[in-house]
């Protein structure tokens, strides 16, 4: 039995937190764990978004009890979600499942260089919240007969796949931030010291950081190039 053993309560109850979004959106998510060090590494996949979601997670010590060997892993969320004991700050390592195709493709891990662009966290906010706004009006006035998953489809794809300010990156991004609670405004005493969003390039991908994990998306056009299949 592996034991992981987290930062603090607080880092247990955000891991726990994160994971039951994504069971809320697929119950049957898996996640891929990959850690070195004190730092573990959680991927997911909601459903629909098209992105990957990206939360690290902060351990009191090294993987295996500082033994020279990393974890790399797909489980399933809510089996994760159920070992978590956050008054421990404990997590219970669950069977290694096999993975969906995405598990197979992940971001870089280097070679990640800061973008131009972003607007203020507010007016992310702010563009976010007029997509949902645009998106609610135009598909409540469909007639019923237009009403179908095809054309509710059609006008989502419009909408989400908007750049945000003067960025490559698509307004679904800081959708699925704010769905996985990584959008939500930092309190200076939970993440000090860093920046409420940035924005990253790193090949074919794109990562909008924020204080509490982050979300990477392939840019629309560039098919496979510099994906990293580990």
């Amino acid at each position: 039995m592996t034991v992981l053993h987290l930062a603090d309560g607080g880092e247990a109850a955000d891991l726990a937190a994160f994971l039951g979004r994504l069971v809320h959106y697929d119950r049957a998510a898996a996640v891929r764990l990959q850690g070195a060090g004190t730092t573990l590494a959680v991927f997911g996949r909601p459903p629909s978004f098209e992105v990957l979601a990206i939360r690290a997670v902060r351990l009191v010590k090294p993987y295996e009890n500082g033994l020279d060997v990393t974890l790399d892993v797909t489980v399933s969320a809510g089996e994760l979600l159920e070992a978590i004991e956050e008054s421990a700050a404990t997590a219970v390592l669950p069977a290694a499942v096999t993975g969906p195709p995405w598990a197979g493709v992940l971001p870089p891990r280097g070679g990640w260089r800061a973008e131009p662009g972003l607007p203020a966290p507010d007016a992310v906010r702010t563009t976010l919240a007029a997509a949902v706004a645009e998106f609610r009006s135009r598909t409540q006035e469909l007639t019923p007969e237009r009403r179908t998953r095809a054309e509710l489809d059609r006008i989502g794809r419009e909408i989400w796949s908007r750049p945000i300010g003067d960025t490559g990156l698509p307004v679904r991004v800081a959708h699925a931030a704010q769905a996985l609670g990584f959008l939500r405004p930092a309190r200076p005493a939970e993440r000090p010291g860093e920046e409420p969003l940035k924005l990253f390039s790193s090949g074919a991908w794109l990562r909008l950081r924020t204080p509490y994990g982050s979300i990477a998306v392939r840019r629309a056009g560039l098919g496979a190039l510099d994906v990293t299949v580990r």
